[in-house]
């Protein structure tokens, strides 16, 4: 039985439509340079990305966001152990400078946080500008004695609780434990293999 895939459409007066819906394959390579766009091609070296390397993102919590069929917007979700407390982290969130006005970031983090919550997560991280994420519900009040793997701004480090307490007394260094991806193979190597 294949399951039904609600995919979010938002209006706007001035623009196309957008679509919110899973990532698929095809996003993989818009997704990398729109990130490239967004946050440089040093994003990579970035403390979060630390969470985030040879690891897969948490199921169903990958979305792209798409206008006239081309991305223009993503975010992921991944597990992680928050100073032993199961939560996801949010990132990288980004959206085309061209698209910015269009409420598609808004849109992006709605939704991923309502496909976390209808999951049974109970907590989600991030590292962002509090004011800006305040509005959405989060803080950083449950995470002043939570680290990262490198460096950070404390007061950037911000937390939504799904389930009250899910982070209440979580001390400690926050360490990804999603699902690994798995180690890719060259062509050369499997030529070798196979002769």
């Amino acid at each position: 039985m294949t399951a039904h895939r609600n995919t979010q459409v938002a209006l706007t007066s001035n623009a196309a439509p957008f679509a919110i819906r899973a990532e698929r394959a095809a996003d993989v390579a818009m997704r990398e340079a729109l990130l490239d766009a967004s946050f440089g091609e040093n994003r990579h070296g970035r403390t979060c990305q630390r969470l985030r390397d040879g690891r897969a993102p948490a199921a169903g919590l990958a979305l792209s966001a798409v206008r006239e069929g081309t991305l223009v917007g993503t975010v992921r979700l991944w597990h992680v152990s928050a100073g032993g407390r199961p939560a996801l982290v949010l990132g990288p969130l980004a959206v085309d400078p061209a698209c910015r006005e269009l409420g598609i970031g808004a849109a992006l983090m709605q939704q991923a946080l309502a496909a976390a919550r209808a999951r049974g997560h109970a907590a989600v991280i991030l590292l962002g500008d509090a004011r800006y994420y305040a509005r959405i519900g989060f803080s950083a009040e449950n995470t002043g004695a939570l680290s990262l793997p490198g460096p950070f701004e404390r007061d950037r480090l911000l937390a939504i609780e799904f389930t009250d307490g899910a982070l209440d007394g979580a001390t400690g260094m926050i360490v990804p434990t999603g699902a690994a991806l798995p180690k890719r193979r060259s062509v050369r190597g499997l030529q070798a293999q196979a002769a």
